[in-house]
């Protein structure tokens, strides 16, 4: 299946399109209801400049997204946090998802970051060997802590 598609920096007025995707993403993750986050609140955010995005469009429709923003590393320095990165079932496995991978670690490089990291569920398989094929390395010491603050 050939597909002409082009990956752009994220916009505004993505935003619409991107949120069905992350909503999409969490069904996908078996968290249908834990999106709590609204359109309205990522146009705030984006425009705070708290994230960045990439997405795939294909034909005005956007296929696929990584979310990410700058974090610093006391050990690394500057590095960037991939939050969310997906592609519609429909759609992978074509190379698109290594092409936008590829443009968030070209972006990255360009920034002068000395690592990216993200978040991978364990059961996820594919998006595990997705990552190794691209040479990361999966931690499997680390565990992930969080505190709801609201």
């Amino acid at each position: 299946m050939s597909i002409s598609y082009a990956i752009l920096e994220g916009e505004a007025t993505h935003l619409e399109q991107v949120y069905a995707l992350i909503n999409e993403l969490a069904v996908f993750e078996k968290e249908p209801t834990a999106v709590t986050n609204t359109v309205e609140q990522l146009k705030i955010d984006f425009s705070n400049q708290l994230f960045k995005f990439k997405v795939v469009e294909r034909e005005n429709s956007v296929i696929g997204f990584a979310l990410y923003y700058f974090r610093y590393s006391t050990w690394k320095g500057k590095c960037i946090y991939l939050e969310d990165f997906y592609i519609q079932p429909a759609f992978r496995s074509l190379g698109i998802g290594g092409m936008l991978f590829d443009a968030v670690l070209q972006f990255a490089k360009h920034e002068g970051c000395q690592l990216l990291t993200w978040q991978v569920l364990d059961w996820n398989k594919e998006a595990i060997r997705f990552y190794r094929d691209k040479g990361a390395k999966i931690d499997e010491t680390w565990f992930n802590g969080s505190i709801k603050i609201v």
